[in-house]
């Protein structure tokens, strides 16, 4: 009865978020219920002990990256850069090549270490654009940006600066570089199997004679750019690599600013405890922020005249979209985390357990748990941290090397995660102005193409012995 109330949770979250209702309402009307099926005395408890700390405390980590996220993914939007680097692409690779263009976008996005709920709003601009101009039905918009930035980027490749890829670090003693060769041929399978469906997909709906779109009826469509003229695309291209290159920067130089943790005394009445701020913990998010920052200050250099006259009404929408996005994705972190606090959860975990070879194990353990948690990187912690010796006890009895555990770990959480109550993917719509009826299918199945990926390196691994 326990596994069946968390079910029946999750499967009414995924089907009110994909009937279009707000998940900031039902999120919590799904884990409460679930907690009072399981036991009434818990749900005040639960509710604010662990559901509202889960999610002001996400809301304290990310709404500072939501937010400046949408701002510059705005101003990128009415400075023109997004229309002078659309312009520029169809020059060079072509109308029919849109989507391949975007995949590469979000790739060197996220591969560079930004957000993937960053990538999410400064990209839309220039897919809409690019799209439109190639008439391509926006609707696969979702599905394209998902492909280059929830995918290969995210956790496959290796180096990636991506948390998925990070977290399992500290289980197995690798590092982010872990079974290079395994990490590279799952992420050139994702790459091939996307692009030709979201291709396959692109021509259908040529052939059934669908544009872009009706503009009377289409949500959240950039501003058209009302400029003089269009800013050189190299000129355009720089914010986002400002973003990128500054990531990185500040990423290796404030630990070594304010070393493992810093603290401070408020300036109050009386004698307040001292402030103590963990730095390794927030280190990777301020770096976001600051390169952010930079980016915003980028645009506002070379488009200054173009950008001030629309600040005001262009950053207003912005800010509504950060506080949706950041809402819902809360939301959904809250929700998990009452989840796998549930005895229905453990029984799930349990049962995950006695799949014998340890590689598939592990993949199935991890992809679900991150499905029913909607968060890849959720999924993966609670995963780990319940399970992580026994798989890699498993994995020593069978000769398999910890680098592999960590790459089957890693890519396996941004498996089944993006199912329709995953926050991401409701941001991602929501940014877009999509439903879940009209964009998800797309989605999907590019989340089936990368589960599909992770046992393809575990066969490869088996087959090959390759690291």
């Amino acid at each position: 009865m326990s596994f069946l109330i968390v079910l029946a949770a999750l499967v009414f979250l995924m089907y009110v978020a994909y009937r279009g209702h707000s998940v900031i309402l039902f999120a919590p009307i799904a884990a409460l219920g679930a907690v009072l099926l399981t036991d009434p005395s818990l749900v005040a408890p639960m509710f604010t002990g662990l559901f509202m700390d889960k999610m002001v405390g996400f809301l304290k980590l990310y709404f500072p990256v939501f937010l400046l996220g949408a701002v510059f993914g705005k101003l990128i939007e009415i400075s023109g850069f997004s229309k002078s680097i659309v312009a520029a692409t169809i020059r060079v690779v072509g109308a029919q090549r849109a989507m391949l263009s975007i995949v590469i976008v979000c790739a060197l996005l996220t591969y560079g270490g930004v957000s993937l709920f960053v990538v999410v709003f400064a990209v839309y601009p220039f897919a809409a654009e690019l799209f439109r101009q190639s008439d391509i039905p926006k609707r696969l918009i979702p599905g394209t940006i998902a492909l280059g930035a929830f995918t290969f980027t995210m956790d496959a490749l290796p180096g990636t600066p991506q948390i998925q890829n990070i977290i399992p670090t500290a289980f197995f003693g690798t590092d982010t570089w872990a079974a290079p060769v395994l990490g590279t041929i799952g992420g050139v399978f994702i790459i091939i199997v996307g692009l030709s469906y979201l291709d396959w997909r692109r021509r259908v709906a040529q052939l059934a004679g669908e544009g872009y779109g009706d503009p009377a009826t289409l949500l959240n469509e950039p501003a058209p750019f009302i400029g003089e003229r269009l800013a050189h695309p190299l000129v355009a291209l720089l914010p986002l690599v400002m973003v990128g290159v500054a990531n990185l920067v500040l990423t290796r130089l404030i630990p070594g600013w304010y070393g493992d943790s810093h603290s401070f005394i408020p300036a109050v009445v009386g004698n307040p405890a001292p402030v103590v701020q963990e730095v390794a913990k927030i280190a990777a998010i301020w770096a976001v922020m600051g390169a952010l920052l930079i980016g915003i200050a980028t645009v506002m250099v070379f488009a200054w005249k173009t950008v001030f006259r629309h600040f005001a009404e262009g950053t207003k929408s912005a800010i509504g979209g950060a506080l949706l996005a950041s809402m819902n994705t809360a939301s959904e972190y809250g929700f998990g985390a009452v989840i796998a606090a549930l005895p229905g959860f453990l029984l799930v975990a349990d049962a995950l357990g006695a799949i014998p070879d340890p590689l598939v194990n592990e993949a199935v353990t991890v992809t679900a748990l991150a499905g029913i948690t909607g968060s890849a990187s959720g999924g993966m912690s609670i995963a780990l941290a319940a399970m992580a010796d026994t798989f890699i006890a498993n994995a020593e009895a069978a000769g398999i090397p910890m680098e592999v555990l960590h790459r089957v770990a890693s890519m396996a959480s941004g498996g089944m995660d993006t199912l329709p109550h995953n926050g991401a993917v409701i941001t991602l719509l929501a940014v877009t102005g999509l439903t879940h009826r009209q964009a998800y299918k797309d989605i999907f199945a590019i989340t089936i193409i990368k589960t599909i990926a992770v046992f393809a390196i575990i066969a490869t691994f088996y087959l090959t012995g390759w690291v």
